[in-house]
């Protein structure tokens, strides 16, 4: 029963780790990334349909990210979708291939950055937080009804605490390479 207590709160500590990795993908870094883009939904067709979907998307040149589409009768479609993401970017189409040029990133921007991934950090530490008090309090009640013994309880809630850390520490490096990534120029 413990065990099956610390493997979910595990779980569900990977899964947060994992959505922040892939939220860290999606901020700009002045350098090309297919993660930029590969959210974006396209009305497909009256469908919204990610553009990782319906393209390939290529980054050969770091700043440059190159969207082939597979129907390029829609290539409207994939247009309208990029100029109207958050992005702030410009698509520029040849018929064939889109191209979006990732301007370099001002000084200004780059920390405006850094606060946004910290902000996205903190918001991930708080859940991490949240599965350790969850998995705490699962273990309280099994030890109120007397299901675990007082010692298997401090040893789980031990447990817990220790798998907390290493998540906490796996979201910190995480942190410190985006915010580094951001920061070079």
């Amino acid at each position: 029963m413990i065990e099956d207590i610390l493997l979910e709160t595990e779980m569900h500590m990977e899964d947060t780790i994992e959505a922040t990795r892939r939220h860290f993908g999606q901020i700009r870094t002045g350098r090309a990334s297919p993660a930029l883009v590969e959210h974006i939904l396209v009305d497909y067709y009256g469908t919204p349909t990610p553009l990782q979907q319906l393209a390939t998307i290529s980054t050969p040149d770091p700043r440059l990210i190159v969207i082939a589409p597979y129907d390029k009768t829609q290539m409207h479609a994939y247009e309208k979708a990029l100029a109207l993401s958050d992005l702030g970017l410009t698509p520029n189409s040849d018929g064939n291939v889109i191209r979006i040029v990732i301007p370099p990133l001002t000084e200004e921007r780059r920390k405006e950055l850094v606060k946004v991934v910290s902000k996205m950090a903190e918001e991930s530490r708080e859940a991490i937080r949240g599965h350790r008090r969850h998995a705490n309090n699962r273990l309280r009640a099994l030890e109120r009804e007397k299901v675990i013994s007082e010692d298997d309880f401090h040893r789980a809630q031990e447990q817990v605490q220790e798998l907390h850390d290493e998540y906490i520490q796996r979201l910190n490096e995480l942190l410190r390479a985006k915010e580094q990534e951001i920061m070079e120029v």
